[in-house]
């Protein structure tokens, strides 16, 4: 997903769980969220496994996701995990809830071992912990987010391992995929996924501070939905369109990195556009609720659900992001 010098404030979890107290389950919706998840529409969410294990995670509302994904969890050196069991209370409110929770392996800053685990001396042994993990922890299974150097000789076999002990078992196996890796991703390791999540974000950001402007612009999205379908021959119902849930800055006056139910609180109106100029001449780029019920609007043309990254760093219910691409999905839904 985002990169650490993307995020500023994403940090990997690669072998430890934070605990969490036994009575952590998040909150019954309030009374003013009226949507829910589309039964026939993907309404997936990443949410950092800090928050899902603690209460940061307690009032989100369950009912307007589908799928829940907790990012990240990785292994120590030797290719195992300690105890995932801080994520009970979530996992047993997701499915109270109907919704599937999945644990997603990586991020932009995956531990650099993943190349020794992933190789064909340690493959078997690594996917039969994680396949085991899923099973002992009651997950509805697991989310791959490796990326660039980590999508090498060795992906294939792994995630088409992966597949044939998860399936049997009745797991979904997803992705986080992006266009400008499209040509790391074989045809036959998409096929091993039951759907992917399309990164239709980070088109430019703070690594690049000389090219300023929107990272995720509306037409990115077209492009993105038209490449993995048109050109690499993906059916629409296995791609979800990627949304940030968050904005870059550039120039004088204004935060690299913001989410944004932050640009939303500083910033008078910012959820009806996609950008905020401040006196010193920076702008925030962001995609505000219109371009949200856009993008959902052609996802549900042209892909079969819709991805956010990340679910913490949405607005309350009168500006929030999600509930922009529920009211569009779920027109009249109260």
């Amino acid at each position: 997903m985002k990169h650490f010098y993307r995020t500023l404030a994403c940090l990997l979890l690669p072998a430890c769980m934070i605990s969490c107290r036994k009575d952590n389950v998040p909150t019954p919706k309030p009374a003013n969220l009226v949507y829910k998840a589309p039964a026939n529409f993907r309404v997936v969410g990443y949410m950092y496994i800090e928050d899902a294990e603690s209460a940061a995670g307690r009032n989100f509302d369950l009912q307007r996701i589908n799928y829940l994904n907790i990012a990240f969890i990785n292994p120590d050196e030797a290719g195992k995990f300690t105890s995932l069991a801080a994520l009970a209370p979530m996992i047993s409110a997701a499915h109270h809830n109907g919704v599937k929770i999945l644990v997603s392996l990586g991020g932009g800053d995956a531990p650099a071992w993943y190349a020794a685990i992933l190789s064909d001396a340690g493959r078997d042994n690594f996917v039969n912990e994680l396949v085991q993990l899923v099973l002992d922890n009651n997950l509805d299974g697991l989310d791959v987010d490796l990326e660039g150097d980590l999508i090498d000789n060795n992906y294939e076999a792994f995630v088409g391992s992966l597949s044939a002990g998860l399936k049997p078992e009745g797991k979904l196996l997803t992705a986080a995929i992006a266009t400008w890796e499209s040509n790391l991703f074989t045809d036959k390791a998409l096929s091993a996924f039951d759907f992917v999540n399309v990164m239709s974000y980070d088109a430019t950001g703070p690594w690049d501070p000389t090219h300023p402007g929107p990272h995720s612009p509306y037409g990115m999205a077209v492009s993105d939905l038209d490449y993995w379908t048109n050109t690499r021959g993906l059916n629409k119902n296995k791609l979800n369109l990627g949304v940030p849930f968050y904005g870059y800055g550039f120039g004088a006056g204004v935060p690299v990195n913001i989410d944004y139910n932050q640009i939303v609180k500083k910033y008078p109106n910012a959820e009806n556009t996609d950008k905020v100029t401040v006196a010193a001449g920076g702008t925030i780029y962001y995609n505000g609720m219109p371009t949200i019920e856009r993008k959902t609007t052609l996802a549900l043309q042209n892909a079969g659900g819709m991805m956010m990254w990340e679910l913490m760093a949405d607005a309350d219910v009168d500006k929030s992001l999600l509930t922009a691409i529920d009211k569009t999905a779920n027109p009249g839904n109260d």
